[in-house]
């Protein structure tokens, strides 16, 4: 005869451990495999890619502007930029803004949509001399020969070394205010001559100049 077995009916806590184990089991069977992150491995990403700027960017000057209004004060940033490409094209520009960064970007767009040509002769230098005015600032260049370098200061040598100017020298008479000098500066540079039409005057307007 067949021995009697003793079925044993199972807890409610057991039933509940057993689902959990289940559903666990299956999770895992889904999950997907983690990726062991190995710390000797090393990434090429490649070189990195220089962007070339065709103007070059200088910062004059910049200057705190308070305006009195009605409620009080509103401050403000005023920035004074230089733009060039070192070839004879150069241009200038005020902007103005809460934020530093802001008023420079301003300044910089507004210049590059406003450049001037400079003529640019014997390696680097202007081809005679002139003086550029704007209000009560007199600014006086002179061609100098190879080697010289730049002789100026401030906002002069700015503009001339973005400019592309490499053999010069410079004076600056009456007021020091750097947008007065500038505007001087750019002044004499936007009345230069070329080359063949300054050398036909000295020669008398009629030469012929080779």
């Amino acid at each position: 005869m067949e021995e009697n077995k003793v079925v044993e009916n199972p807890t409610v806590e057991e039933v509940k451990a057993e689902e959990n184990n289940a559903t666990s089991s299956e999770n895992a069977a889904k999950a997907p495999e983690k990726r062991k992150f190995n710390k000797n491995k090393k990434f090429n990403k490649g070189p990195r890619k220089e962007i070339v700027k065709e103007y070059e960017e200088r910062v004059v000057a910049i200057n705190r502007v308070t305006k009195v209004v009605k409620g009080g004060k509103r401050m403000k940033f005023s920035a004074l930029v230089v733009v060039g490409n070192n070839k004879g094209k150069f241009g200038f520009a005020t902007g103005k803004s809460g934020e530093v960064p802001d008023a420079i970007k301003k300044a910089v767009d507004k210049a590059k949509r406003n450049l001037i040509n400079v003529e640019i002769v014997n390696g680097g230098t202007l081809a005679h001399e002139i003086i550029g005015k704007f209000g009560a600032t007199t600014v006086f260049l002179k061609p100098a020969p190879e080697g010289t370098g730049i002789i100026a200061g401030g906002p002069v040598r700015a503009i001339l070394e973005l400019a592309g100017v490499k053999n010069i020298y410079s004076k600056v008479h009456g007021s020091r205010t750097k947008i007065n000098i500038i505007r001087a500066t750019a002044n004499a540079l936007v009345n230069e001559k070329d080359y063949k039409t300054t050398m036909n005057l000295r020669k008398g307007g009629n030469a012929d100049v080779k």
